[in-house]
C-alpha cells in the first residue's frame, strides 16, 4: 500500500485513564475508562473515537459508491456503534454495528450501495475477519 496520509497520535499519563494528542493538534483531550468498565466516565474513551471514525470513513464510502452508481445520496447518514469485551481471561476484542440511512437511494439498491461501501471502506478493510461487524440498513 501506498501511503497517501498518515495519521500520528500519541497516548500519554496511564492509557484509558490518560490524554491524547494529535500530531497537529486537533485531537487534545482527556480520555477515561467507560462507567460500564469501573471508570470515571469523565472523558471519551478509544471506543468512541474508533466509532467516530469508522462512522465518518463509513459514509465517505457510501457517498462514493452513490456518486459512481448515479444514485441520490443526500441525507445519508451513518452511526456505528462499537462494543469491547473480554475474549479470554486476560485478553479484550471489540465488536462493532454499523447503522446505514440511505433515505433517497430505491429500496432495490440500499443493500447493494451498504455493501459495496462496506468493501471499500479502509476501517471495515481493517475490520474485517479481526472482530464481528453487524451492517444494518435502517429507515
Amino acid at each position: 500500500m501506498e501511503a497517501l496520509y498518515t495519521a500520528i497520535a500519541h497516548a500519554t499519563g496511564g492509557g484509558r485513564n490518560g490524554h491524547v494528542l494529535s500530531e497537529d493538534n486537533r485531537i487534545d483531550m482527556d480520555v477515561r475508562t467507560p462507567k460500564e468498565m469501573g471508570g470515571s466516565g469523565e472523558g471519551t474513551n478509544p471506543e468512541q473515537l474508533f466509532a467516530a471514525g469508522w462512522s465518518a470513513c463509513f459514509l465517505n464510502a457510501v457517498l462514493g459508491v452513490g456518486r459512481r452508481l448515479k444514485l441520490d445520496t443526500t441525507d445519508a447518514a451513518v452511526s456505528a456503534s462499537v462494543s469491547i469485551g473480554k475474549i479470554s481471561e486476560y485478553a479484550f476484542g471489540l465488536s462493532g454495528e454499523l447503522d446505514v440511512y440511505l433515505p433517497n437511494i430505491p429500496a432495490d439498491r440500499k443493500q447493494e450501495v451498504m455493501d459495496l461501501a462496506h468493501d471499500v471502506c479502509p476501517f471495515s478493510n481493517a475490520t474485517r475477519g479481526n472482530m464481528d461487524v453487524v451492517l444494518t440498513l435502517v429507515e
